[in-house]
């Protein structure tokens, strides 16, 4: 995502200036009126009068879950338990605090997603969402997405959806500041909790790097080399493997989820990964929406990150387009579509590359609805007819 718009896809509208805010290094907690008592506890824990009584976490009850198989890596591609190619496809939903904010929290939306196509949804938690709703309320309606998602037969991709510089401790807005501690924690805790839920397919260790090294002049956020991005990510798929080896850690490259040139000469050292690309259409040219055909879509996202599928698999996480009169448009998104949505279908088919249009909501953008009776919006209509045909 471009830093130099003053629009950001969830929709907040704030000065340029503001984006780059860094990481404190004491983040807040849900106990506004006394954050020292906390200490990081969970609100049920932080309230228990012995302390040293305090229950150690539990794992979900997978016996309450329908069989569903278990989704791995192989080579370039991921694999069900048969050992037969599996392609992720689907939408991105809101947070789900954004969405429990909206009462919009329910099977629905699960249930709309299936009808649309989808065999997957990406379920986002921002850093900021993390901490103001608490770790139990979190963990509940992820209880709750994992129910749901096994009874209609849905995948689940966790995205820690941050967007910034986590060596650096910068980010560009402050529902995405995080540190390393708190995210290596996140991890720890789903990873723990859903060691063995089927369900739970994926995990998207951090949304969006946002270094630009390919000399865009994009350094707003603080330096990182791709050495030490990789140390990162790595001490990151560590954490995850030490509670569940059988999921996927999803990795991702810098300029916002895009370039993997650098993943190519060092890529990470840890096996069973999945890479994630954000390809939207105005990413890897001039933010201009002149005029590119399908043939150069496909020839520049080959060079940039599309080779990579020839040894890992790759992820869309996030694709879409809105007009520039759309709601919430903003660089990088803007486009016609009459070439990037076909382009993105097509190239990722001949790949069996997973995908995840963003966003099945009709405040943030690029939407895919317009409404909560799920009319679909002009992307949301190219995107429902490329699932429907995909599911047959």
């Amino acid at each position: 995502m471009n830093i130099k718009n003053i629009i950001i896809k969830c929709g907040i509208l704030a000065c340029a200036s503001a984006f780059f805010v860094g990481c404190s290094s004491s983040l807040p907690t849900k106990s506004s009126q006394n954050p020292e008592q906390n200490h990081g506890f969970t609100d049920h824990q932080a309230s228990a009068k012995e302390w040293w009584n305090i229950p150690y976490p539990t794992r979900f009850d997978t016996a309450i879950l329908q069989p569903q198989d278990r989704l791995s890596v192989k080579g370039n591609v991921v694999i069900d338990e048969s050992g037969n190619t599996f392609t992720l496809r689907g939408m991105n939903i809101a947070d789900p605090s954004k969405l429990a904010y909206d009462k919009r929290w329910n099977k629905g939306i699960f249930v709309e997603a299936k009808r649309w196509g989808a065999n997957t949804v990406r379920y986002p938690i921002h850093p900021l969402s993390w901490r103001t709703e608490g770790k139990d309320w979190h963990l509940a309606r992820l209880d709750e997405a994992v129910k749901w998602a096994n009874e209609l037969g849905l995948y689940l991709i966790i995205d820690w959806h941050s967007i910034g510089n986590l060596h650096a401790g910068m980010y560009q807005h402050p529902m995405y500041e995080t540190n390393m501690i708190e995210t290596s924690n996140f991890w720890k805790t789903i990873a723990f909790r859903y060691k063995n839920v089927p369900t739970i397919a994926v995990y998207e260790l951090f949304n969006e790097p946002t270094y630009d090294y390919i000399g865009n002049g994009v350094n707003s956020l603080g330096p990182v080399t791709w050495q030490e991005w990789r140390a990162l990510l790595e001490s990151l798929v560590d954490i995850v493997y030490a509670y569940d080896e059988k999921t996927i850690p999803l990795v991702a490259g810098f300029n916002w989820a895009y370039g993997l040139e650098q993943a190519a000469a060092q890529p990470i050292r840890r096996k069973g990964i999945a890479y994630a690309v954000h390809p939207y259409p105005q990413k890897g040219r001039s933010n201009k929406d002149a005029a590119i055909s399908v043939q150069q879509f496909k020839q520049q996202w080959e060079k940039q990150w599309g080779f990579a599928a020839k040894k890992y698999p790759l992820m869309a996480t996030e694709i879409g387009y809105t007009k520039a009169d759309g709601k919430g448009a903003h660089v990088p998104v803007i486009h016609n579509g009459n070439t990037y949505g076909p382009a993105i279908i097509e190239f990722m088919k001949e790949r069996n590359i997973s995908w995840t249009a963003w966003v099945f909501d009709p405040d943030w953008a690029p939407t895919m609805i317009k409404d909560w009776d799920y009319t679909p919006t002009e992307q949301g209509a190219f995107f429902k007819k490329a699932l429907l045909e995909a599911a047959q």
